[in-house]
């Protein structure tokens, strides 16, 4: 039988698919055509049956599905170690806002994106959600650069430089979501940005607009034990009842951060399917305290994660994030079993796109979905002696090691070396921002 012509074969020495959990195949191949997976084999077997344009061998490296960052604020980047070492409330109104207030506009977000891309794709994300001021200027740079992207418009009651009010902001945003509706690797979901920061009537607008639509709604939500206790007082419920009471809570909803939560908060998202982001990495860095993630999962939602801005964070690497979620888990819980590497990784990868509703498409890698992949080096001083590829990807810092990234069959970066982004440009633009805040603070 004469062997069948494709796109792209990738060999690696280890594949971790993600689907089954806890599968590690050694010497396969995944082979591709128009941006699809066509087959996973062994490379003996997919070298005889496929004849492929483009061959790439990776001898010492793991193949992985490209890692989701399922919540942050791209542009942020941009304020990066800006207002370190401060609690979220003071954090936000004394540093970050005020900057904002002078600094944000179109070119701020679409520079601090494309920094906040290329930082991604060099540790390993091929897709993120964003919840930022301009959406539009983002959902471009995402476009540009062909990473997949969730754009999430921001809904507030106050005006920014970006709207004048909350039916400002989603008029905005369901014009940006009918511009984006054909496109594959762009979705535009909803991003009212907090309980504390709307009031009813949007909330229910928003909730309203997402059944019709079946659109997706991302929101931060029991982030500190301070809005909790403000939504009692203002509103004599906890902010999660609140939700469900105005109709936003549902298998559409991704509620960011869920540090304080009690056993009925806990059941409440079970009833209702929502799904839970988790940024373990900024909530130690606020101090805003600890996500359950173990008592989450074992109830049966769905956790995916996400780094949060660079602002708070002060990264953008998946791969530190995933530790970080491991090892905050294990002393949360007690237990040295809670989040194994193999569970992390299911966090950073299909629990993302089950939370964007996307797991038909990505998040793991099976025959059908699409082609987005990450290659890891391992081999290297830091990653020997090697017993298991999935433990030294989640705690031997790898996201410095990525090698490869796809998204969509098409390469966004080979052997470190960005191919859709301008490295030098983004890095200019980068210290030109820094000089100006500085110099302006």
């Amino acid at each position: 039988m004469a062997a069948i012509s494709v796109d792209l074969i990738i060999s690696a020495q280890w594949t971790i698919p993600v689907i089954p959990k806890g599968a590690v195949f050694e010497d396969c191949s995944v082979v591709i055509d128009q941006g699809n997976i066509v087959a996973i084999l062994p490379t003996t077997e997919a070298t005889r049956k496929y004849i492929a344009l483009e061959h790439t061998e990776l001898p010492n490296h793991v193949l992985i599905p490209g890692l989701i960052n399922a919540h942050g604020h791209a542009a942020m980047t941009l304020l990066r170690g800006y207002a370190d070492d401060q609690p979220l409330q003071n954090w936000l109104e004394k540093h970050i806002w005020p900057a904002e207030q002078q600094w944000v506009g179109e070119d701020f977000v679409r520079d601090g994106t494309e920094l906040a891309i290329a930082e991604m794709i060099r540790s390993g994300t091929s897709c993120f959600s964003d919840m930022y001021f301009f959406p539009d200027y983002a959902a471009e740079a995402a476009s540009h650069s062909g990473i997949r992207s969730q754009i999430a418009f921001p809904v507030f009651d106050f005006p920014s430089a970006w709207g004048r009010g909350p039916e400002d902001y989603i008029h905005k945003g369901l014009q940006l979501r009918d511009d984006y509706k054909d496109r594959d690797l762009t979705r535009i979901a909803f991003g009212p940005h907090a309980p504390y920061t709307l009031s009813n009537g949007p909330l229910e607008t928003i909730a309203t607009y997402a059944e019709e639509l079946d659109s997706h709604v991302q929101i931060h939500l029991h982030e500190t034990a301070i809005e909790v206790a403000n939504s009692i007082k203002e509103h004599g419920v906890r902010p999660i009842q609140r939700l469900v009471e105005l109709g936003l809570l549902s298998p559409r909803t991704q509620c960011v951060h869920m540090t304080q939560l009690d056993e009925q908060d806990i059941s409440t998202l079970v009833e209702h399917n929502a799904h839970v982001v988790h940024c373990p990495e900024s909530n130690l860095k606020l101090a805003s305290g600890f996500c359950p993630v173990t008592t989450l999962l074992d109830s049966g939602i769905n956790v995916a994660l996400g780094t949060d801005g660079a602002a708070s964070n002060n990264n953008l690497d998946m791969f530190g994030e995933m530790s970080t979620a491991a090892l905050v888990a294990k002393a949360v819980s007690g237990n040295a079993g809670a989040v194994d590497a193999h569970t992390a990784l299911q966090m950073a990868t299909i629990n993302g796109a089950k939370a964007m509703g996307w797991e038909d498409q990505i998040g793991s890698i099976e025959a059908g979905k699409s082609a987005d992949l990450a290659a890891i080096t391992l081999g290297t001083i830091e990653s020997e002696p090697l017993y298991n590829p999935a433990s030294q990807l989640l705690y031997t810092n790898a996201g410095s090691r990525v090698s490869h990234l796809w998204v969509n069959g098409a390469a966004l970066m080979i052997e470190r070396q960005l191919q859709t982004l301008n490295e030098q440009e983004v890095l200019t633009k980068a210290k030109q921002w820094q000089r100006k805040i500085a110099h302006n603070r």
